[in-house]
């Protein structure tokens, strides 16, 4: 009998399927509901990623989860169940992004978060070492504000967030800093992402006459506090967080928006960093792509954080092909050996340096202080 025509036939078969092999990456992104304007830029930068990696083809599977924590943990199990990808990017949010931790985790699947919260990815732990994120974590941005508000003369300051993960983590974070730069929180309100007034938060805040007023919200939903502010006659300084960087906000804030301070990464100002930044290059080079698909000016900084996440992708696939095929668990479990030990990868928000304890992996030079000026961004060297 001869055994060798069938031994062959089956490596052909085997090798074929590996050759044909494509990379599923299931997103799923806020593109529609309060968080739109952060989600609408991450949808559109999904479509100026890479088709291959490794002469593999690279399959994007893209869902709106409309900002709603629910919607958000089924596009993952369908992602993950239905669609059989590799990874998951997103979601947008917060509150969303920590739903979404139990399904990846029991299904092992690694994901990459574009929402800001530390808490996404700490403590590392059996379920958050299959995941990732891309924004700054709100303690390095807090730092930057509370130094900020230092060097301005600031003493106290009133706090507005939502009444949600990401405002309760703001205020956590900038709690824990304030005292050391010599800030008094001497108040602090909290209202809902789809909430229409703030009157009475606001006039309790401007009832303690803080120096300055630091709102914790994300997207066109944070400039309800800075407007109402504004129209109850408040006339210290206003800080935002990086959960704002975009043009819409600054549409629907208009004129009440101008002198504004706040945290962001390095891609909104990147024409302004000086040449020995070292982010610039990185940080223009995704402008210049989403501003020739989009339009001068479109870029924002939650579009970069997707990126970003791409970029992350990107290494790790590369990485995991030379030791599994996609559609494996054994692949999956690569590609999040490989984003754990990813190092050097520039991106457009900084660059990321992984390892098993810190699954963020951005320092200082993910990070620098922007004024809104003239209806823009101003740097602030």
């Amino acid at each position: 009998m001869n055994f060798k025509k069938p031994v062959f036939l089956a490596v052909s078969l085997a090798l074929a399927a590996l050759a044909h092999a494509q990379v599923n990456v299931g997103v799923t992104v806020s593109a529609t509901g309060p968080a739109a304007s952060l989600g609408i830029p991450e949808k559109n930068t999904i479509a100026l990623m890479p088709t291959t990696i490794g002469g593999q083809k690279i399959n994007y599977i893209v869902l709106d989860d409309a900002s709603d924590t629910t919607a958000a943990v089924s596009n993952t199990r369908k992602l993950i169940t239905e669609n059989k990808v590799d990874i998951v990017l997103g979601s947008t949010t917060t509150p969303n992004s920590l739903a979404m931790i139990d399904v990846v985790a029991d299904a092992q699947t690694p994901m990459i978060s574009m929402a800001a919260s530390a808490r996404i990815v700490e403590p590392v732990d059996a379920k958050k070492r299959w995941v990732f994120k891309t924004p700054q974590n709100d303690i390095m941005m807090s730092l930057a504000i509370a130094g900020h508000m230092q060097a301005q003369g600031v003493k106290t300051v009133g706090f507005i967030g939502f009444a949600d993960a990401y405002g309760e983590g703001w205020f956590q974070e900038f709690s824990k800093v304030a005292g050391s730069k010599g800030l008094t929180i001497v108040g602090s309100e909290r209202y809902a992402r789809n909430d229409t007034s703030v009157t009475g938060q606001v006039l309790k805040l401007m009832a303690a006459r803080p120096d300055a007023v630091l709102i914790a919200g994300s997207g066109t939903p944070a400039a309800l506090p800075q407007r109402t502010l504004k129209e109850r006659g408040y006339t210290g300084k206003y800080y935002q967080t990086h959960g704002v960087a975009n043009n819409d906000f600054l549409r629907v804030g208009g004129k009440d928006l101008e002198g504004t301070f706040l945290p962001s990464g390095p891609v909104l100002v990147a024409s302004q960093l000086p040449a020995s930044d070292p982010v610039r290059a990185s940080a223009l080079e995704y402008v210049q792509k989403y501003e020739a698909a989009y339009g001068k000016g479109s870029v924002s900084t939650f579009g970069a954080h997707a990126w970003d996440a791409g970029r992350l992708m990107q290494v790790a696939v590369a990485a995991a092909l030379k030791k599994a095929q996609p559609g494996t668990p054994e692949f999956r479990s690569a590609l999040r050996d490989a984003l754990e030990a990813a190092r050097e990868v520039k991106g457009a928000h900084g660059i990321f340096n992984m390892s098993p304890t810190d699954h963020l992996g951005l320092d200082q030079r993910a990070r620098v202080m922007v004024k809104i000026e003239d209806g823009g961004w101003k740097y602030q060297p």
